[in-house]
């Protein structure tokens, strides 16, 4: 109990855990924890029922961390920076997954020392670590104002969703104060009605001929198996209290429990649901695609979120939640040439998110190809790290967040 920094691993670089934020889920006590040195590589393997997402980094600090982690000290004949390159080569191409044990292929150090390593010349480690430390910044640097480009452009697109659901198409049409925060002046015409009078609770119980359905932030509630078409992979299946599921008609719109992150999900296609989410039918006096952009809406969000304490991730939100935040309702003919409009307008901002979000992803592959290429041989970079500027001496960028893949509360 003598050392008193705490250690984290996240996205691949290993961080001090700032004391204030040494609370939540963390033990009441550090003396499991083991004793990370500097220049230590920490594998993290968190099992799962799919397969398991591997973490690797490299220690720049000595202090503790969870003893779930492998903690690996690389022997003098390789450079800890180039042994961590190694086994991120392992990870990065997926080929750690041929090792581990049982069905969750937890890995030990047993299977770890099955690894085959490529060793070149201590001369060479070098340079292949500061070429990949290079080309590694320039990447980093390329990812992260391709993000910062996403967001102003979803910024761009939220706004032209705010606007046209709290005003309409209008500008000369006479204005009136809501009463409700969220919503602001709201075109004279418009009224301010109560949620529940715009959607009710689905309660029918699943039917023996419903397909399973997920809910995602992504594409909304659709088939589980279209899900998993899109994300080319299977997610976990439901497999208990299978009598408890309900029934799902298009057009309806799930509460699950990511809603108060990223609004409600409008469903595409009938079918069954978890008992765990709340199914909603819309009042024929609703359009389902313009109630789409306005429980999408940022400000619609927030106000969701203040009806409870969401600080806990993953706290259900519950149709009492919903009856709290009151909705702009207006003519439908109306509701429907607003949703139009929306979607036209918006179109092009979602055309530029897709190809800079597919950049991204490309960009990300080069990595690995040239990371792998690199470490296995295939390319020499001894002539081009030597021509190499300096490497910077402040401190590096804090990690890049990862794009969520998994966005269903199925899995």
């Amino acid at each position: 109990m003598k050392e008193k920094t705490v250690l984290s691993l996240s996205y691949g670089r290993i961080k001090v855990k700032a004391t204030d934020k040494q609370h939540g889920l963390v033990p009441r006590s550090y003396e499991t924890y083991q004793v990370v040195n500097e220049g230590n590589v920490i594998i993290e393997n968190r099992p799962s029922e799919r397969p398991p997402s591997l973490r690797i980094g490299l220690s720049r600090n000595r202090g503790i961390i969870s003893s779930a982690y492998l903690c690996l000290q690389a022997l003098p004949s390789i450079t800890a920076d180039y042994g961590y390159q190694i086994l991120n080569v392992f990870d990065l191409t997926k080929a750690i997954y041929r090792y581990g044990s049982g069905l969750r292929q937890n890995l030990d150090h047993g299977e770890i020392k099955r690894l085959p390593i490529f060793l070149p010349p201590s001369d060479e480690q070098t340079a292949i670590v500061r070429f990949l430390d290079h080309a590694n910044r320039k990447i980093d640097g390329f990812i992260r104002a391709k993000r910062k480009l996403i967001g102003l452009l979803n910024e761009q697109k939220q706004a032209i969703i705010h606007h046209a659901v709290t005003r309409g198409l209008h500008p000369d049409v006479p204005l009136k104060p809501s009463g409700i925060p969220w919503l602001g002046d709201i075109p004279k015409h418009w009224e301010v009605v109560r949620s529940r009078r715009l959607f009710t609770v689905r309660t029918e119980l699943a039917r023996p001929s419903d397909v399973q359905l997920s809910a995602t932030q992504s594409y909304g509630v659709i088939p589980q198996a279209d899900y998993e078409a899109k994300i080319g992979r299977r997610v976990v299946k439901i497999s208990m209290h299978l009598e408890k599921r309900r029934h799902v008609e298009k057009d309806d719109f799930v509460i699950s429990m990511r809603s108060f992150q990223g609004g409600i999900e409008r469903a595409w296609a009938a079918g069954a649901i978890r008992s765990s989410y709340v199914v909603m039918k819309p009042d024929t006096c609703v359009d389902v695609s313009f109630f789409s952009y306005v429980l999408k809406s940022p400000g619609y969000i927030r106000a969701l979120q203040a009806t409870g304490d969401f600080i806990r991730d993953g706290q259900d939100l519950t149709y009492g939640n919903f009856r709290m935040v009151d909705l702009p309702l207006m003519p439908l003919p109306e509701q429907k040439e607003i949703a139009a409009y929306i979607e036209s307008a918006t179109k092009a901002l979602e055309t530029s998110i897709a190809r800079t979000e597919r950049e991204i992803a490309l960009m990300q592959e080069y990595r690995t190809r040239l990371t792998a290429d690199i470490v296995t041989g295939k390319l020499d970079v001894r002539e081009a790290a030597a021509k190499l500027p300096a490497p910077p001496t402040s401190p590096p960028d804090e990690p890049l967040e990862e794009i969520e893949t998994e966005d269903t509360d199925d899995a």
